[in-house]
Parts: structure tokens; sequence; C-alpha cells
């Protein structure tokens, strides 16, 4: 598709029409994908932000860009009436008829509105509209609100082949011939987006363990810009830290001459990931300004500790036992930062685990997904803080992991604790892990107990919280850590 043809697509929509039209459809469809964010909740409305056709309707395979608002009655904490609804972006693909490889996309038949009689779906299921996107970005077109921009140093080839990753994401991407992924945002809000900030400050400090943005877009309205996507280079045969971490286990877990294997085939592999976690941080502290946290900015951090262990006791009975030693933790902390010890906080990552991470083919970690908790608020995700809640968060990963192998769930699920299937699993990794940090930033994530205790335990709350919510079966994994955690001194 050419840059004059992307160009001439901006033909007014007919907005409220078109919006009227969707959204009995939409009301049945959105709450049951895997990135909408107001499960448990109905959706009584739609209001229409923005909307710009990529491809025009009236021809055989139409394009449309959505940003819609969906609203959704308050929680009783939240108080009564209707909240304005969380920003989701769109993309919709209109056909007269939709092809049978197509009909897991399906969001319905249109019967009234200017598309009356087509049948609309998830676009990103389809070749052709992911090969719009990747020219609009190629070409750095405009269409209405929408803006694609590239980094003019790198080439984007048009003829890349695109899939869609169908794994669960609480966003959308697509592969490119196995050169780039596109990252597309699905609950959007205005402002500066660390999923392209971060590492775009990375690339510019020659950081090479985070991949560089290629292209990105993003929606200008009223004044504020909308990040809705981020093109980078895809690291072909890359595993996960998360799959590579269980396959291990697995074949640890195999019986080996004189007992088991003993946990030692991660080990190397978590001292790398926490030499390239002290490159990020090193990286991102030289690049991005450091604030010192003194006595009230920790008591701040505390109360928001105790508050959030007090919503999850009162939501998960099981935890309420354990409340008190718990509390413990968060005390531990206020006592330091009231005798006068401070902390240096900055940019990090935010939300890392296994997950996040990427193991390249030679052996090279990657750090990815840097917008942080998508459920916290942008100007909270991108507060400066202490590198210590990214070490928390994977060193809880890898209790996970050790926790969440089949025969530990096995015997959680038939009612006894989780056992991991290589003991000490966890243990040596986490130390592993913390002795590659130390190795790149000077200093071991250990020699600070106390902030390191009190962020892990809030972490653990806060995955007790989201299991008994949403994988009731998972609970007795973060449950064997709080049990830890409460009894530590």
């Amino acid at each position: 598709m050419s840059e004059a043809a992307i160009h001439s697509v901006t033909a007014p929509v007919a907005r409220p029409e078109l919006l009227a039209s969707l959204d009995p459809l939409l009301r049945e469809w959105l709450p049951r994908q895997r990135w909408f964010a107001g499960k448990g909740r109905p959706v009584t409305g739609f209001s229409l932000v923005t909307a710009n056709e990529l491809l025009p309707s009236t021809a055989q395979l139409g394009l449309l860009h959505l940003l819609v608002r969906a609203h959704q009655p308050l929680t009783p904490a939240q108080g009564a009436g209707t909240q304005p609804g969380d920003c989701y972006q769109l993309l919709i693909g209109v056909r007269e008829a939709l092809p049978p490889h197509l009909a897991p996309a399906l969001i319905g038949h249109v019967e009234e509105g200017p598309l009356a009689g087509h049948t609309v779906y998830e676009a990103l299921h389809d070749p052709r509209p992911a090969d719009v996107l990747l020219e609009a970005l190629r070409t750095r077109a405009r269409v209405g609100e929408l803006r694609f921009e590239r980094d003019r140093r790198q080439e984007i080839r048009g003829d890349l082949i695109p899939r869609l990753i169908t794994a669960e994401q609480s966003n959308s991407s697509l592969v490119f011939g196995d050169t780039f992924i596109l990252k597309l945002l699905r609950r959007i809000v205005p402002g500066v987006n660390p999923d392209l900030e971060l590492p775009l400050t990375l690339a510019r400090e020659g950081c090479p363990r985070v991949p560089a943005p290629t292209a990105w877009m993003a929606a200008d309205l009223d004044e504020e810009t909308y990040v809705l996507g981020v093109l980078q280079p895809y690291v072909q045969g890359a595993v996960d830290g998360w799959e590579l971490a269980l396959s291990e286990l697995a074949k640890e877990s195999e019986p080996a001459e004189g007992g088991c294997r003993g946990g030692g085939g991660f080990t190397g592999e978590a001292r790398a990931l926490g030499r390239a976690t002290a490159e990020v941080h090193t990286a991102l502290a030289r690049a991005l300004p450091t604030v010192t946290l003194g006595h009230v900015q920790m008591e701040r951090l505390v109360d928001g500790m105790t508050e959030r262990l007090a919503t999850a006791a009162q939501a998960v009975p099981a935890l309420r036992p354990y409340a008190a030693g718990l509390r413990t933790a968060f005390e531990a902390l206020a006592d330091l930062a009231s005798e006068g010890q401070t902390w240096t906080a900055q940019r990090i990552h935010g939300d890392l685990h296994l997950g996040q991470c990427l193991r390249a083919p030679s052996g090279e970690w990657s750090l990815i997904d840097f917008e942080g908790e998508p459920s916290k608020p942008l100007a909270e995700r991108r507060m400066p803080q202490p590198p210590l809640r990214d070490i928390a968060g994977m060193l809880r990963s890898f209790d996970y992991a050790a926790h969440a192998v089949p025969g530990a769930l096995g015997s959680a699920r038939a009612g006894g604790t989780p056992v991991p299937a290589v003991p000490d699993w966890a243990d040596i990794c986490r130390a592993a892990y913390c002795a590659g940090y130390a190795e790149v930033a000077g200093r071991d994530p250990r020699a600070d107990p106390v902030l390191l205790r009190a962020y892990e335990t809030d972490k653990a709350i806060y995955e007790v919280l989201y299991e008994a919510r949403h994988r009731p079966d998972w609970l007795p994994v973060p449950m064997a850590a709080i049990r830890r955690l409460a009894a530590s001194p």
C-alpha cells in the first residue's frame, strides 16, 4: 500500500451512527477479551473518542480504527453511579461475509447504520489489515488524529508476513516476518507512556538489554498524546524467562544418578539475568533524574503498603491470620526511615518478572514491556522508585516458578501446600540473580534486607488478591510465600 493511499483514507466517519450500530455487538464482545480491564461489571454504554478509516468500508475489505470509552457502574468501594470508563483501542475489520478461517475473530453482524449488512471482526487476525498498520509506520502516515512515526535510521521492509500472537496478554502483539514485533496497547491513557519512553531512553544510552523502538503510533487529542503502539525488533528464537525456567525445572526434577539434579541448571541464567537487570537500572539512573527518599516519602510508601494489606485481608480470609506478621515488614521499614536512613529512587521497569525477560539463542538477555502495572495511574508508573522494587518482583517470580510446576500445583489443588519439585531451586536462583546484579551495580540487593522484605511482602499480598479473584487454583502459591514472609524476623 502506498503512502498516498494511506493519506487518502481520511474521509470522515459517520461517528454517532457508527457507534450506535456497533454498541450491542461491543457490549457482548469487549468484556470477553483478555485485555478488558473492567471484568465483573456490565458495560452500560460507550462514548466515541475518535474514529478513523484505515481502509474505506465501502471496499471489499474495510478497516476502522476506534478509540472508545466503555462506561461501567462503580464498585461499592468507589461509590454509587457510573464512572467515565476506560478508553480502549479497537481495530475492526469490515467484510460482507467472513471467510471460515476468520470465524474466531467474529464480533458480529451489523443490522443498522453505515455498516448495515456487513460483518465486523477483530482485524488483527487478518493479514491484510496488519499490512496496513506496518505500511503506515513505514511511511510515517497521518490519518485523522492518528500519527505514525519511525526512526528514520532503521529500515522497515513492506513485504513482511504478519502473524498475531495468540497467547494471553494484557495487550495485543503482531509479529512481522520474524523481523519486528508490534505491541498494540489496548487500554489507552493520555501522557508519556513508559513503554515507549524508557526503551527510547535506553537506546540513546546505548544499552543493549532492551530492543530499541523502530516505530510507534500515537493519537493527538485535546492537546494530549496517546501512545497506541510500539514496533521493536523481534528477537527470533528467543524464549521468555518463565518458559525457560519451567523447562529447566522439568529437566531438573527428573531422577538422576545419585538423586535429584539440585537446581543448578538455571543458576547461570539467573546470574546473567541479574547482570542484565543491573545494566538497565544503571543506564536509567545515568539518563534520567534520581531522587532521595527520606522519612516523609517513606512514610507515604509504608502507608500504601499497609493499606493494600488491609484491603487484601478483608477480601481474602485466608490472609487474615498472617496480617500481623506481614505488617512487621512495613513497620521495620518505617522504623529505619524514622531513624534517618534514606534511599535513592530512579526510573525502573515497574513490573519485572521472568515473563518480561527474553533469552536470545546467543544467551543474551533482554528486558521487555516497560508499561508497568497497567491498573495503576500513568503518573504513578512514571515515578522514580527504589530499584529493589524490580528486584523483589523478580525474586517472587523465581519462587512462583518453583511452586508452579505441575507436581507442586497438583498437591496444592489436593488441599496441601505446593512443594517445589526441585528443593531449594528458588533459593539458589534468587541468590544467583542477586550475585549477578551485584557484579554490575557494585552492591548486592540483599545488603538492604528491610526494604527488600517490604517489597517482597507487598508483592506477595498483591499476588494473593489477584489469584483469589482470577485463578483460585493458584492461590496456594503466593500463600506459601505469605507464611514464610510473615514468620521472617
